[in-house]
């Protein structure tokens, strides 16, 4: 419910905060006093539109901020969390401010956290209902009925049955088309992919293969230039002309007269076994050279082949050789559904016709009980209406159903006739009821809804204008009713209505000069005096007085 609501500089208002309780509270005071402006400035705070001319005059920005005690389990936090707003103790209560400057900028808070207007509307429209004789919100709108008589009759579980219902339909025939497209596609193209999947079949390409050729190759051909030298240079060291012989012979001869000479010879000695044993390990290495080079010509002849059979399948058809795998099983997968397409094309047809008859029954259960609960509502609606003067009226559930238009939300538009007069064309509720007639039906549609599809707080602006004694009273009766679900504020002209509230507040204007609307909550003696003022006028009577209090009494 709204707790609390703090304005600044908002029109005529310069500074004002009002506490509010559950129950029906009503809001009174002369015309021009500024009523209007309190609503105003509440809607600037639920995320109506925002204008600079509502800045009190002189002033850069103007304030509004209100304060929600919101129960736990309440949707309004659903919405909070999925826009990453439900912080730690936001469920302690929601705050609701919005900043208009004058130049026409405005801001918009939720939990002093900055939103878009467009989603601080959205918080705010399911925590207040503003209903008046110009006001289109909330249960006026036909898009919002179907969830009404919903709300009203329980029916989440037939509803998510349906929704359910639809997402597997829509599921299978999203498949089924994906399917005939296939086949279809593959039917065109039978002869190439029964060419293709044979030669891709016969290529075999493997991943990875293209790499391991090329690699190859480049070896082979690397080792083939070079062949040549190395033997060349194997024969020098190890062929018949080698100077390895030679140079062990001189070796042996320096060893055997170094001890003739001692000291003279040891440096050319060692010299000598450097240079043989070097020759030696160039001799290996050589060797060793050669048997990495060695390859079979036919295999380089078969690499080069593969790799360019590979290559031209590539570009046969404008894959990557990598992806010639891949693309093979899918042609060949193509050609499966193109084999075995028909069968599994009347497989998934009879699963579409299965789930769609599915579909149909779960939403003729829930037309059903929309009807039954249409009826329900309608009967109780019909039963404020006498009261309210609006016995000769009818209300009724009318719905619509469309058996081949079935949505998430089943196959039926509703929406809220009636008639009138006896005699007159019934019609929407919006086009057929006058201003007055509009606020009394949508106050017996509140009654009868009670605590269901309803937000929080409901707020009635004037709703009883031009309505007096037993209609008022009427009015003020339900409004009390009302109020044992959900927190009720009215705006109201009509003393009945104002003596049934658990708590009344006077609005006024006071300055010459600077001229202010202030908002007090009166009791006792002062209320007494307001509702007499409100049943005699200006000038407030004995008789007045009486009256207030055999209303207050009652």
């Amino acid at each position: 419910m709204l707790s609390a609501l703090s304005i600044r500089d908002i029109v005529l208002i310069r500074e004002l905060d009002i506490d509010f309780d559950g129950g029906l509270a009503v809001l009174s005071g002369e015309t021009g006093a500024g009523k209007s402006i309190l609503l105003d400035a509440l809607s600037l705070a639920l995320g109506a539109r925002g204008d600079g001319d509502l800045v009190r005059v002189g002033q850069k920005q103007g304030q509004v901020s209100a304060i929600f005690d919101v129960e736990q389990d309440h949707g309004v936090f659903d919405l909070l969390a999925e826009n990453d707003l439900l912080d730690a103790g936001a469920r302690d209560g929601i705050i609701l401010r919005r900043n208009q400057s004058a130049d026409g900028r405005t801001r918009a808070y939720v939990n002093d956290r900055p939103v878009s207007v467009s989603l601080l509307r959205q918080v705010g429209q399911k925590l207040v209902e503003i209903h008046g004789q110009h006001e289109e919100r909330a249960m006026v709108d036909p898009a919002a009925h179907r969830d009404l008589v919903d709300a009203f009759g329980g029916l989440e579980n037939e509803r998510q049955a349906v929704a359910d219902a639809h997402r597997e339909w829509r599921e299978a025939v999203k498949q089924l088309k994906s399917l005939q497209a296939r086949v279809e596609q593959a039917a065109k193209d039978a002869d190439y992919l029964r060419s293709s999947v044979e030669e891709l079949t016969i290529l075999s390409p493997q991943g990875g293969e293209e790499e391991e050729l090329a690699g190859r190759r480049q070896t082979m051909m690397a080792a083939e230039k070079i062949a040549s030298d190395l033997d060349e240079a194997h024969q020098v060291l190890a062929g018949q002309a080698s100077p390895v012989p030679t140079l062990v012979s001189t070796l042996r001869k320096l060893e055997r007269k170094s001890d003739s000479a001692p000291g003279v010879l040891d440096a050319a000695i060692e010299c000598f076994g450097v240079a043989v044993d070097a020759l030696a390990q160039a001799e290996t290495e050589l060797e060793r050279a050669l048997r990495l080079s060695e390859f079979d010509p036919q295999e380089l002849e078969n690499a080069e082949e593969r790799l360019f059979a590979l290559r031209a399948a590539s570009r046969k058809y404008k894959v990557p050789v990598e992806e010639l795998a891949a693309h093979a099983i899918q042609l060949a997968s193509d050609l499966a559904y193109l084999d075995a397409g028909e069968d599994r094309l009347t497989q998934l047809e009879q699963e579409v016709q299965k789930l769609r008859l599915e579909l149909k029954q779960r939403a003729a259960i829930l037309t059903e009980a929309r009807c039954t609960n249409g009826e329900v509502l309608s009967q109780r609606v019909m039963q404020e209406l006498p009261a309210l003067k609006l016995e000769k009226a009818r209300f009724f559930v009318q719905i619509e159903s469309l058996d081949e238009e079935i949505t998430p939300d089943g196959c039926d538009n509703v929406e809220f006739h009636v008639q009138t007069n006896p005699g007159s064309r019934p019609g929407a509720l919006m086009k057929v009821a006058s201003g007055g007639e509009l606020s009394r039906f949508l106050l017996a549609l509140k009654v009868a809804l009670a605590d269901r599809g309803s937000a929080p707080t409901l707020v009635f602006d004037e709703i009883d204008t031009g309505a007096g004694g037993a209609v008022a009273d009427a009015i003020g009766g339900r409004l009390a009713n009302l109020s044992r679900h959900v927190q009720v504020l009215s705006v109201t002209h009509a003393p009945q209505v104002a003596a049934r509230a658990a708590a009344h507040f006077l609005i006024s204007k006071d300055g010459d000069q600077a001229v202010e609307t202030r908002i007090n909550a009166i009791s006792g003696d002062t209320r007494l005096e307001e509702i007499a003022r409100m049943l005699s006028g200006a000038q407030v009577t004995a008789e007045a007085r009486a009256a207030a209090a055999r209303l207050l009494e009652t």
